[in-house]
């Protein structure tokens, strides 16, 4: 607010740091915004566009609960990836469209962090085909992976378990967030003028129906020469 703002003004703005306030928030004032204006669960992964500039170095940021959360259950699934590292490594390599992919453990929950070109249906489909028998071990060790396993005979249904924990992904700007809310309740996007002090609240609902999310699709560049520059000087083709 500036500095001509009135006393209730200066006094509003001040209680997101009063520790009262933030007890009383978590407790009464959140729960009851969500009872009377829920906000759905937003989907993750990047969203379409027809841009086609936004469909290169996309990220998955794939979320998947151990079934054995203790560190017995932890090297297991270590274990299962050290295993197959070379065969994942070559598999990765002949999708053809990632740019970087890592395993990672957080917690009680095996992550897999990548960054890909393209559509995210059909990066899936080329990772099953690539790399499917092995990730089916993979999905052994976590809840719900017995669902989709073999990943082959499976591969829509595979499609959507990845998708559905695959990270919600904040837009970059922070209004669009009223459009994806929109949409997400079947109304046509921005139909009614959204007012500039209604982000913080929309923001807040939305992180409560999507309590893990990643800020923004991340910074995307190249430093000196593009991949496609690379492989064209060494006649590889796009």
């Amino acid at each position: 607010m500036a500095n001509g703002a009135g006393w209730f003004d200066r006094f509003v703005n001040s209680l997101p740091e009063r520790g009262w306030f933030k007890s009383l928030s978590n407790i009464v004032v959140v729960p009851f915004w969500a009872a009377v204006d829920p906000r759905p669960k937003l989907p993750g992964g990047p969203r379409p566009s027809v841009q086609p500039s936004e469909s290169l170095q996309r990220m998955m940021n794939l979320i998947m609960p151990l079934k054995n959360k203790s560190p017995v259950g932890r090297a297991m699934a270590a274990m299962v990836i050290s295993q197959n590292i070379d065969e994942i490594f070559t598999g990765l390599d002949n999708v053809g469209t990632i740019h970087f992919a890592r395993f990672i453990i957080i917690d009680d929950n095996l992550c897999m962090l990548s960054v890909y070109d393209g559509d995210f249906s059909n990066y899936i489909r080329d990772f099953i085909v690539a790399i499917g028998n092995v990730f089916d071990g993979i999905l052994s060790q976590v809840e719900g992976g017995d669902d989709v396993i073999p990943t082959r005979d499976n591969v829509d249904k595979f499609i959507d378990w990845v998708h559905d924990r695959d990270l919600f992904q904040l837009p970059d700007f922070a209004t669009d967030i009223f459009a994806l809310q929109d949409a997400a309740m079947g109304r046509p996007a921005n139909s009614a003028a959204h007012k500039l002090d209604e982000l913080p609240r929309a923001m807040i609902l939305q992180l409560k129906a999507n309590p893990n999310f990643s800020l923004g699709g991340g910074y995307r560049g190249y430093a000196g020469l593009s991949v496609a520059q690379i492989r064209q000087k060494f006649g590889l083709g796009w």
